[in-house]
This record gives C-alpha cells, sequence and structure tokens, in this order.
C-alpha cells in the first residue's frame, strides 16, 4: 500500500491547526494552590487533558482518564501495544509577550503561544496522525495508544500514576525534544553534600576572619551565575579588597564589595548555563571560593570552602571523588554545583546534579563519593537517581524510525545521544523522536514561544507514517 501521507495531512490541514488552537487557548501550568481532587494539579490542566480525552473520543478513538493525573486515547487491537508519549502541560508564560501566550495566534507562517512546541504542537501532530490512520481504514496488527501526561515539566507524577495502574508500552516514543531520533540519555543524579558541624562549638570565632555566610545556586541543574559571601573581619580590611579585585581581573568576571552591618560582602557574577554541561557556564559559586580557599578562615568556614576548591573547582569530571568515566553512547560524566549555601550556625551544604553515562556503575561510583565526602567531615543527603536510558541503536523501533525520518525528509537520520532526560525514559523501550527540526532555533519555554505551520505539517506526516510502519498489518 502507497500512501502518501504529506497529502493526507494537507487535507486535514486547516483542522489540525484549529484544534490546536483550542488546546493553546488553556492556560495549562501546574496551579497546585488552587487544586482540587477532580484537577490536582489545577484546573487548567485538568482542563487540557479533558480536551484532548473529548476530542478523541468524537473522533472515535477509546479514551480514559487515569486519577485526572493522565490518560490515553487507544485504537487498534492486539497483543502487543505502541506507546506515544506526550505532554498536556506548560511551563508559566513569563513576561514580554509580543502577543496574547494562549491567543494560538497565526502569523508568518508560525503558530504562536505558550506550549506550541513544548508540547501541545507535537501532541497535536502525533494526534492527527493517529486520526489519518483510523479514517484511511487502515489494518493494525497492534493496539497504539496515545498516552497524555499532565506533569511532565515538574515531577512527572502523571506517567508515575499512569504505569502504577496501566500497562508499560512493549515499543513507544515521545515527541518532546528533537528529530531526528534520541536513543540514549544519562542518568540523572541529585543530592547533597553536607557539612556535620561539632555541636561543641559552631566555629572558632576568634580567628580574624569568619565566613558568616555564603550562598550561590538554586537549581541543581543549573550553573549558578551569582554568588555571595559574608565575612566577620577583625582586621584590616584593604589587603582582601585589592587582592579581590586584583582576582576579578584575573578570571575576567564582574563582582562587586561593600560593607553591610559590620560585615564586608563579596558578590561575584558568573555565566549561567544548563546543569548537563558545566563547562558551558562559568560557576559563579565555585569560583569566589576559589578566591577564599587562598584566605585563613576560621575552621568551619575553612573547612566549606576547602572542600569546594579541592573537590568541586574546575573537576566537573568526577575528578574530585575519582569517578571520571565516559563511553562512546554517551560521553562523559559531569558534575554540576547547582547550589552552595552555608550558614556559620548550621555550617554548610552542596547540591549536585551529577549525569552519567549509560555504561557506568553507580553503585560503585557513589561509594567512592561517599568515601572522599566522609573522609572530609561532610556526608550525602537527598540522594535521588533517574536511571540512563538506552535503546540499541539495531533495535527495530529505531531501525522504523529511521527509515521513516529518513523518507519523509530525504535526510539522514543521525542518532542523538544527550545528557537531558527527556519524556522518553518513562517507557522501557522508547525514543524521543521530534518534533524540533535540526537547525530551527529552540524557543521552548521562551517570550513568543511558536512553531513552524510547515513543521507541524511534516511531523505529522512523519508520525502518520511511522505508526503505520510500527503497528500496521503489511500487505504481502
Amino acid at each position: 500500500m502507497t500512501i502518501q501521507w504529506m497529502d493526507e495531512v494537507l487535507k486535514r490541514k486547516e483542522d489540525l491547526i484549529k484544534d490546536l488552537q483550542g488546546i493553546l487557548q488553556i492556560r495549562s501550568v501546574l496551579d497546585e494552590e488552587n487544586a482540587t481532587e477532580d484537577a490536582p494539579l489545577g484546573v487548567g490542566v485538568k482542563e487540557a487533558l479533558q480536551y484532548l480525552l473529548d476530542l478523541g473520543e468524537k473522533d472515535g478513538f477509546i479514551p480514559k482518564n487515569v486519577g485526572n493525573l493522565a490518560g490515553h486515547l487507544e485504537m487498534g487491537t492486539g497483543d502487543e501495544l505502541v506507546g506515544i508519549l506526550c505532554h498536556v502541560d506548560v511551563v508559566p508564560e513569563g513576561d514580554g509577550w509580543s502577543v496574547d501566550p494562549y491567543g494560538g495566534i497565526v502569523k508568518d507562517d508560525k503558530i504562536y503561544a505558550r506550549g506550541s512546541s513544548d508540547d501541545k504542537g507535537p501532541t497535536m501532530a502525533a494526534y492527527y496522525a493517529m486520526k489519518i490512520v483510523k479514517e484511511l481504514g487502515i489494518p493494525l496488527k497492534k493496539r497504539v495508544r496515545m498516552i497524555i501526561g499532565t506533569d511532565e515539566e515538574s515531577e512527572w507524577r502523571c506517567v508515575d500514576h499512569y504505569f502504577k495502574h496501566e500497562e508499560m508500552p512493549d515499543m513507544g516514543f515521545a515527541p518532546d525534544a528533537d528529530f531526528p531520533i534520541i536513543y540514549a540519555e544519562k542518568g540523572i543524579a541529585d543530592y547533597d553534600i553536607v557539612q556535620k558541624v561539632e555541636e561543641s562549638g559552631h566555629s572558632n570565632k576568634n580567628e580574624p576572619i569568619q565566613l558568616v555566610s555564603f550562598h550561590s545556586g538554586r537549581r541543581y541543574n543549573m550553573v549558578p551565575d551569582f554568588a555571595q559571601a559574608k565575612l566577620f573581619m577583625q582586621k584590616e580590611q584593604t589587603e582582601i579588597l585589592q587582592k579581590y579585585n586584583d582576582f576579578l581581573q584575573q578570571v575576567n568576571l564582574k563582582g562587586k564589595y561593600y560593607v553591610e552591618s559590620g560585615e564586608l560582602v563579596l558578590e561575584l557574577e558568573g555565566i549561567s548555563a544548563h546543569g548537563m554541561e558545566p563547562r558551558n557556564g562559568k560557576n559563579a559559586g565555585l569560583i569566589l571560593a576559589s578566591f577564599l580557599a587562598d584566605i585563613s578562615l576560621d575552621k568551619q568556614g575553612d573547612q566549606f570552602i576547602k572542600f569546594a576548591a579541592n573537590y568541586l573547582f574546575e573537576k566537573s569530571r568526577g575528578e574530585g571523588f575519582g569517578i571520571q568515566y565516559a563511553d562512546d553512547i554517551t560521553g562523559d560524566l559531569t558534575i554540576n554545583v547547582g547550589k552552595m549555601d552555608y550558614e556559620q550556625a548550621d555550617g554548610g551544604r552542596f547540591g549536585l546534579n551529577m549525569r552519567y553515562p549509560v555504561t557506568f556503575d553507580m553503585e560503585q561510583g557513589k561509594s567512592s563519593i561517599e568515601k572522599h565526602v566522609k573522609q572530609e567531615g561532610f556526608s550525602i543527603e537527598n540522594f535521588s537517581d533517574s536511571k540512563p536510558h538506552h535503546v540499541d541503536e539495531n533495535d527495530e523501533l529505531v531501525q522504523v524510525l529511521k527509515k521513516v525520518y529518513e523518507e519523509q525528509t530525504g535526510e539522514k537520520a543521525e542518532l542523538l545521544a544527550i545528557g537531558g532526560g527527556t519524556y522518553a525514559r518513562s517507557l522501557k523501550s522508547g525514543v524521543a523522536f521530534g518534533a524540533l527540526f535540526p537547525g530551527r532555533p529552540d524557543v521552548m519555554h521562551q517570550k513568543d514561544e511558536y512553531m513552524f505551520i510547515e513543521d507541524l505539517v511534516k511531523a505529522t506526516a512523519i508520525y502518520a507514517q511511522a505508526i503505520y510502519e510500527l503497528a500496521g498489518k503489511k500487505e504481502k
């Protein structure tokens, strides 16, 4: 059977845009403050879920609402299940838009709205792909199920709940990232390294220079772009200020100093970046700590600063803990120090985001970190670990999606491995598959977010053929 998938999409283009506008006009931002039993993540999120379930029921799919946290639309028959994992929640719109962030306006061959590219546009493309396969009456040998999440932008409670109650697809894809195919994702571990404070006295307050407080960063997965340290000085400040001026010139960064309530305040501006590659930024906290490491501080303050300088500064590959590792699939292990906090009364803590290759032995790595941390008077707390995700490049799913992408675009389907985490890792055998095409700017989470209409149409054709190739009964 030869089907002109693009022609089928173009026949439905106006309806595709209209139905997409309908869901884009719903402000489906997490709202726990106004949550109810029927809308545990907020009324807007529930409304967006219900919009898609109602649309699916109208078009003849079998809908199911799973605890108002997730849902699905299903078609086809068979023991095997192909999953398409999407989400209808969005991040807050923020300020500075030139159009209504929930208008779904079409101009300059783009559709503008929060969620247009992440992930309502790709979701509607996948929905229309299912609709086309259904309307063409193509016989299916497997069931096809669109799984609709509502908490992807926060804690993934949607998929956690869903897969406690519903079956795991045999294979599937998530249209929630980039084309061509993301087949491997690093493991992601967040944890705190916490300073043990001796009860017999927090610090030696007779030292001429004491670290009163130190703060940098708020999120594990971001390189902090600001740091502040407060020092209590029982000696002349001029020498330190001259050293700090020289240091700022040496590292070529902006900073300032001033006296507040009798304490010397040092501030430093770094450069922010995503935590998946710390070298893309300049970590303000670690750089300021490297300056303070050359100053004689009180015992407790010195322990905190020296730990940062000796184990974490310029050691984003885990060198400080002896866990450097890389593989050919996902590359280097990386460690981002996203949070640094210290108060003289309570001691300090570091918040780390570690992304590790698919073949890395996490248990062994954690033991090595614990050993180094313990010998310096610190401990590990709040350890969480999202395991790596990897589908073999020779897997049927990967090979089919490669074929489809290449036939629809005429371009080679490169396999991508990333340090970030996509929705696909919720599936046992799943990959991220679009809908951002190579060379297009990534405007997800930004003001004036949009999706090219051309890309919306092209993605729909790709997904329709993918569903046919994965689940359709082929003529012999």
